[in-house]
């Protein structure tokens, strides 16, 4: 490796190293069966390890039946879902040297909805969707039914079922956990005063909003292993001058810190499906600075980071501690190779296809193998 490339440099949390900066985002595959996950997600996840990032994050994974977005999404609630999860790691581990990650969450009054491509619409009981929850009676938007109040009784139910989650992700064999805090899914839903509308200690001023995020935090780190890293995904920002806002997103990052969380993941929006976000290359970059140098923890930042050269100056400019890809790694599998040859590094190959290294294939050369067998005039 080349000195001072630093999307190429090790990092090590609690008893895990991750052999680069460079992470795979959670991606929503909307294709488990009863939150079980099919030969689709061993390809999806086998060809991202295999180009060697750092870390490989298995997407939003509901802790409850009804905590999935739609129908098609992965679970960790029932034993078959933990069998299948637990084949996936064993197998994709053989593919590379990433660390693999789970992100567990509740969609709260997201849930119950059609997959991206039969139009992301709220999907009715009657044709196979499921009551919702939220911490107050309001819905997504027009056309979205009214979730049902979180009550007492849910309150329990739920911080256990994450604690339970997290039980059974060690036990699948996961390297490191990720709880969603973000997107306006439940636990953004309790920090964002444009949902939390309750009364009582859960709702009012930021202290209480964030009493049940950090319950389930709490109750995560203490069965999680005390080795393993514990991140938590958070919207930084829901882009409304009334919405959860960077200041209280410092504040809470703090508080997870003082509960066991190792890093966080720094995204923004989705409380709302008007909003309008100004989106363009590196956006939430700056969040994940400020959230990092002011709560001291270690940051990974996200969102329409895809030019290797963009990615490296996020770190060498002390923005960020990783880098997290989405979209860019399903258009490109192999970005890790391409960053190496950009910066000048030296990833790890799979032997199996160590024939493509620049080193040892004319094709990797400006121009192809063409140009370079080409004889010199």
């Amino acid at each position: 490796m080349v000195a001072d490339v630093h999307l190429f440099e090790p990092l090590t949390v609690r008893d895990v190293t991750f052999a680069n900066r460079i992470a795979v985002a959670p991606m929503c595959q909307y294709s488990a069966v009863d939150g079980v996950a099919q030969d689709w997600h061993l390809q999806h996840y086998g060809s991202l390890v295999a180009s060697g990032p750092g870390l490989v994050v298995v997407e939003a994974t509901a802790v409850a039946p009804e905590g999935r977005i739609t129908p098609g999404c992965l679970g960790i609630y029932s034993d078959a879902a933990v069998a299948a999860l637990a084949h996936l790691v064993a197998t994709i581990k053989r593919f590379g040297k990433a660390r693999i990650a789970l992100q567990i969450g509740h969609a709260g009054r997201k849930a119950s909805a059609r997959r991206p491509w039969e139009g992301g619409t709220a999907l009715p009981v009657s044709e196979g969707g499921w009551a919702t929850i939220a911490p107050s009676a309001l819905p997504f938007g027009p056309g979205w039914p009214v979730p049902a109040e979180v009550g007492a009784y849910d309150v329990d139910r739920l911080r256990h079922a994450f604690a339970d989650a997290a039980i059974r992700a060690d036990g699948a064999g996961f390297d490191a956990l990720e709880i969603h805090a973000a997107h306006g899914y439940l636990l953004h839903q309790f920090l964002s005063p444009v949902t939390n509308h309750r009364g009582d200690v859960y709702g009012g001023p930021l202290d209480a909003r964030m009493r049940f995020p950090l319950e389930v935090v709490r109750s995560v780190r203490r069965v999680w292993p005390a080795g393993k890293p514990l991140g938590i995904r958070i919207s930084a920002t829901d882009w409304l001058p009334d919405g959860f806002s960077p200041d209280e997103a410092v504040a809470f990052v703090a508080a997870c810190k003082g509960e066991g969380v190792d890093y966080v993941c720094v995204s923004s929006g989705g409380i709302s499906g008007d909003v309008r976000i100004p989106v363009a290359p590196g956006y939430q970059v700056d969040l994940a600075a400020r959230i990092r140098h002011e709560a001291g923890i270690l940051t990974r930042a996200v969102g329409l980071i895809a030019d290797p050269r963009q990615a490296e100056q996020v770190l060498a400019t002390g923005q960020a501690d990783m880098v997290a890809l989405g979209r860019a790694f399903l258009d490109d599998p192999r970005w890790v190779w391409r960053a190496a040859r950009v910066l000048g590094a030296v990833p790890a190959y799979p032997p199996q296809y160590v024939r493509v290294r620049p080193d040892l294939w004319p094709g990797a050369r400006p121009g192809g193998a063409a140009a370079a067998d080409r004889p010199s005039v």
